[in-house]
């Protein structure tokens, strides 16, 4: 289906007991509220639907209403999501819920799951020598379930063909704006993007592992947090090993030791990451130039941050800008 088609799409969101309520309303809030920038009017038409289409228990204490399956079987659905959670163990070894969705899916123009619920998409087939991504505490699960799927632990999302899989929770949301983009145009998921207030559209080959939730899970502790939070103050100073000791009073030779010991990095790689996460936030929110920022993340020239985002994100400046700047990033964060 190409952008901004007339005709409706309907998307069906399948859940079981025992699913993750974020899994289901994140995408689904994504849905339901994105509007055809032609027309403005709904670009899909939303359902939930479970094998029982009765009131299904999440893992909160907010059960959710369903329609049965067989009940949007003759709706020419567009999209079917099948939804993660504790109860995907249980719902992949449901031969009845897996023949329907087979039977869902059949005719369906693309196919998605969030989170675990990659398990059950799975348990029909689908998953069968494409490649596949959940999260990340699933993926072992995954691949000794399923040994013809190729499973990836790191990207938050992934498209095979027609077939869409996402990692834990939050990157459902990252997912549902990427296909968004891909039915209505980038313009409409970047303006669900920043009614919902939730980041720009995250490119599926970023890692589920964000750099900074990295550093936070490598320094649990906390040791390093005040260093990490001077180095984004300080981008454009120098930051020699020496200087970087001393602003949590370590020799030189100890502290960057106890670094790589504990993050896993170098102290010079952690300030060229830094760098990199503040420039790419210019890059997605400004119209400065690539020169500009350079500078203002203290790589002091654009082919030392060309070599810096290579390392980093596997992409150019110019690429990531050309990928992720908003089309609303001048209406008040431009700067000269």
């Amino acid at each position: 289906m190409t952008p901004n088609s007339a005709k409706p799409r309907h998307v069906a969101f399948v859940i079981y007991p025992d699913i993750v309520l974020l899994d289901l309303v994140g995408p689904l809030q994504v849905f339901s509220h994105a509007l055809d920038p032609e027309t403005g009017a709904p670009g899909y038409t939303c359902h939930v639907v479970s094998a029982s289409g009765t009131m299904t228990q999440t893992n909160t204490v907010l059960p959710i209403p369903s329609q049965r399956i067989e009940s949007v079987a003759d709706l020419n659905i567009h999209t079917v999501v099948i939804v993660g959670g504790d109860g995907a163990n249980r719902a992949m070894l449901d031969d009845g819920l897996i023949a329907q969705i087979r039977m869902l899916t059949r005719h369906a123009h693309r196919v998605a799951s969030v989170c675990s619920g990659a398990l059950v998409m799975a348990a029909t087939g689908l998953l069968d020598g494409r490649r596949a991504v959940t999260h990340w505490d699933d993926c072992e699960t995954l691949a000794k379930c399923f040994p013809k799927v190729r499973v990836e632990m790191d990207p938050i999302y992934i498209k095979d063909g027609h077939v869409w899989t996402s990692a834990g929770i939050t990157a459902g949301i990252d997912m549902a704006l990427a296909i968004v983009a891909e039915d209505l145009g980038r313009a409409a998921a970047f303006g669900m993007a920043r009614s919902m207030v939730t980041q720009m559209v995250r490119s599926g080959g970023q890692s589920q592992f964000s750099p900074v939730l990295s550093r936070q899970w490598s320094d649990s502790a906390g040791q390093f947090e005040a260093l990490h939070a001077w180095i984004s103050d300080n981008l454009t100073s120098a930051m020699p090993v020496e200087t970087l000791a001393a602003q949590i009073g370590m020799s030189p030779r100890n502290f960057a030791r106890v670094y790589k010991a504990s993050m896993g990095v170098t102290p010079a790689k952690a300030v060229e990451a830094i760098r990199t996460e503040n420039a790419q936030t210019l890059l997605e929110t400004t119209d400065l130039s690539i020169k500009a920022i350079s500078a203002r993340c203290g790589f002091n020239d654009e082919d030392r941050m060309r070599r810096a985002f290579l390392r980093q994100v596997n992409v150019s400046p110019s690429e990531y800008r050309n990928n992720f700047q908003a089309p609303y990033a001048s209406e008040g964060l431009r700067t000269n």
